[in-house]
Protein backbone atom coordinates (compact mmCIF):
# COMPACT_ATOMS: atom_id res chain seq x y z
CA UNK A 1 0.00 0.00 0.00
CA UNK A 2 1.36 3.30 -0.69
CA UNK A 3 0.63 6.00 1.03
CA UNK A 4 -0.13 9.77 0.11
CA UNK A 5 2.47 12.79 0.54
CA UNK A 6 1.54 16.01 1.67
CA UNK A 7 2.59 17.83 -0.99
CA UNK A 8 1.36 15.84 -3.72
CA UNK A 9 -1.37 16.03 -5.91
CA UNK A 10 -4.56 14.37 -4.76
CA UNK A 11 -5.42 11.63 -7.25
CA UNK A 12 -8.73 12.65 -9.16
CA UNK A 13 -11.51 11.04 -8.29
CA UNK A 14 -15.66 10.74 -9.82
CA UNK A 15 -17.86 8.54 -7.65
CA UNK A 16 -21.30 7.82 -7.60
CA UNK A 17 -23.08 9.41 -4.55
CA UNK A 18 -26.11 8.16 -2.31
CA UNK A 19 -28.49 10.24 -4.91
CA UNK A 20 -26.66 8.32 -8.05
CA UNK A 21 -24.88 12.06 -8.79
CA UNK A 22 -21.59 11.80 -10.11
CA UNK A 23 -19.10 13.43 -7.45
CA UNK A 24 -15.54 14.65 -8.72
CA UNK A 25 -12.47 16.33 -7.17
CA UNK A 26 -12.30 18.76 -9.84
CA UNK A 27 -15.86 19.63 -8.38
CA UNK A 28 -14.38 21.60 -5.07
CA UNK A 29 -11.63 23.29 -7.19
CA UNK A 30 -10.95 26.62 -4.96
CA UNK A 31 -12.12 24.53 -2.04
CA UNK A 32 -10.58 22.33 0.51
CA UNK A 33 -12.01 18.88 1.14
CA UNK A 34 -12.35 16.26 3.76
CA UNK A 35 -12.31 13.25 2.47
CA UNK A 36 -12.29 10.70 4.46
CA UNK A 37 -12.23 6.41 3.99
CA UNK A 38 -14.82 4.37 6.02
CA UNK A 39 -15.37 0.60 5.78
CA UNK A 40 -18.95 0.67 6.45
CA UNK A 41 -22.29 2.24 6.42
CA UNK A 42 -23.90 1.76 10.52
CA UNK A 43 -21.45 0.01 11.88
CA UNK A 44 -20.14 1.81 15.60
CA UNK A 45 -16.51 2.90 14.50
CA UNK A 46 -18.20 4.13 11.08
CA UNK A 47 -21.51 5.88 12.75
CA UNK A 48 -19.50 7.78 15.58
CA UNK A 49 -16.86 9.06 12.84
CA UNK A 50 -19.73 10.28 10.31
CA UNK A 51 -21.70 11.74 13.34
CA UNK A 52 -18.57 13.63 14.99
CA UNK A 53 -18.13 14.95 11.38
CA UNK A 54 -21.92 16.09 10.91
CA UNK A 55 -21.81 17.61 14.28
CA UNK A 56 -19.32 20.03 13.14
CA UNK A 57 -20.29 20.91 9.24
CA UNK A 58 -21.01 24.35 9.77
CA UNK A 59 -17.32 24.60 11.32
CA UNK A 60 -16.03 23.06 8.75
CA UNK A 61 -18.38 25.20 6.18
CA UNK A 62 -17.03 28.85 8.04
CA UNK A 63 -13.60 27.18 7.02
CA UNK A 64 -14.66 27.25 3.12
CA UNK A 65 -14.16 23.14 3.74
CA UNK A 66 -16.47 20.38 1.97
CA UNK A 67 -16.18 16.74 3.91
CA UNK A 68 -16.93 13.75 1.87
CA UNK A 69 -17.18 10.06 3.43
CA UNK A 70 -16.28 7.31 0.67
CA UNK A 71 -17.15 3.39 1.32
CA UNK A 72 -17.44 0.08 -0.49
CA UNK A 73 -21.41 0.86 0.45
CA UNK A 74 -23.79 1.42 -2.24
CA UNK A 75 -26.25 3.97 -2.88
CA UNK A 76 -29.13 2.71 -1.10
CA UNK A 77 -26.57 1.52 2.17
CA UNK A 78 -25.89 5.44 1.72
CA UNK A 79 -29.52 6.48 1.24
CA UNK A 80 -30.60 4.33 4.90
CA UNK A 81 -27.25 5.84 6.99
CA UNK A 82 -27.91 8.92 6.17
CA UNK A 83 -31.53 9.34 7.15
CA UNK A 84 -30.83 7.09 9.94
CA UNK A 85 -28.23 9.77 11.63
CA UNK A 86 -29.20 13.04 10.07
CA UNK A 87 -26.05 13.42 8.01
CA UNK A 88 -26.10 16.06 5.16
CA UNK A 89 -22.78 15.13 3.64
CA UNK A 90 -22.35 13.16 0.27
CA UNK A 91 -21.55 9.33 0.82
CA UNK A 92 -19.28 8.33 -2.24
CA UNK A 93 -19.41 4.96 -3.63
CA UNK A 94 -15.91 3.13 -4.47
CA UNK A 95 -17.35 -0.70 -4.90
CA UNK A 96 -14.32 -1.96 -6.76
CA UNK A 97 -12.03 0.14 -3.85
CA UNK A 98 -10.38 1.51 -6.67
CA UNK A 99 -9.95 4.86 -5.31
CA UNK A 100 -9.05 3.84 -1.73
CA UNK A 101 -6.21 2.14 -3.64
CA UNK A 102 -4.81 5.45 -4.90
CA UNK A 103 -5.37 7.11 -1.51
CA UNK A 104 -3.54 4.14 0.25
CA UNK A 105 -6.75 3.18 2.02
CA UNK A 106 -7.05 -0.17 1.05
CA UNK A 107 -4.75 -3.11 1.80
CA UNK A 108 -3.48 -5.22 4.51
CA UNK A 109 -4.45 -4.41 8.11
CA UNK A 110 -3.88 -5.57 11.27
CA UNK A 111 -7.47 -6.65 13.08
CA UNK A 112 -7.86 -8.14 15.82
CA UNK A 113 -4.27 -9.27 15.77
CA UNK A 114 -4.40 -10.48 12.69
CA UNK A 115 -3.37 -9.42 8.87
CA UNK A 116 -6.55 -9.08 6.49
CA UNK A 117 -7.30 -6.91 3.34
CA UNK A 118 -9.53 -4.23 3.81
CA UNK A 119 -10.05 -0.30 4.06
CA UNK A 120 -8.09 1.26 6.05
CA UNK A 121 -9.55 4.05 8.08
CA UNK A 122 -7.89 7.21 6.22
CA UNK A 123 -8.58 10.70 6.07
CA UNK A 124 -6.88 13.34 4.21
CA UNK A 125 -7.15 17.45 4.01
CA UNK A 126 -6.86 18.03 0.27
CA UNK A 127 -6.04 21.90 -0.66
CA UNK A 128 -7.60 24.35 -3.22
CA UNK A 129 -5.14 23.67 -5.62
CA UNK A 130 -5.75 19.82 -5.54
CA UNK A 131 -2.73 19.10 -3.20
CA UNK A 132 -2.46 16.91 -0.30
CA UNK A 133 -2.13 19.16 3.22
CA UNK A 134 -2.93 16.56 5.63
CA UNK A 135 -2.97 12.96 6.00
CA UNK A 136 -4.49 10.36 8.72
CA UNK A 137 -3.58 6.67 8.12
CA UNK A 138 -5.46 3.78 10.36
CA UNK A 139 -7.89 6.88 11.77
CA UNK A 140 -9.16 6.28 15.79
CA UNK A 141 -12.78 7.44 15.17
CA UNK A 142 -13.89 9.08 18.50
CA UNK A 143 -12.54 13.22 17.99
CA UNK A 144 -11.22 12.85 14.83
CA UNK A 145 -13.31 14.70 13.15
CA UNK A 146 -12.24 17.56 15.88
CA UNK A 147 -8.26 16.58 15.27
CA UNK A 148 -9.59 17.32 11.47
CA UNK A 149 -11.27 21.04 12.15
CA UNK A 150 -8.42 21.52 14.72
CA UNK A 151 -5.65 21.26 11.54
CA UNK A 152 -7.30 23.33 9.45
CA UNK A 153 -8.17 26.10 11.78
CA UNK A 154 -4.20 25.44 13.04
Amino acid sequence: MAKLEVGKKAPAFTLINQDGAKVSLKDFAGQRVVLYFYPADDTPGCTTEACQFNDELKAFAKLDTVVLGVSPNNEASHIKFREKYGLKFNLLCDPDKKMMEKYGAYGEKILYGKTVVGVIRSTFIIGPTGTIERTWYSVKTNGHAAKVLEALQG
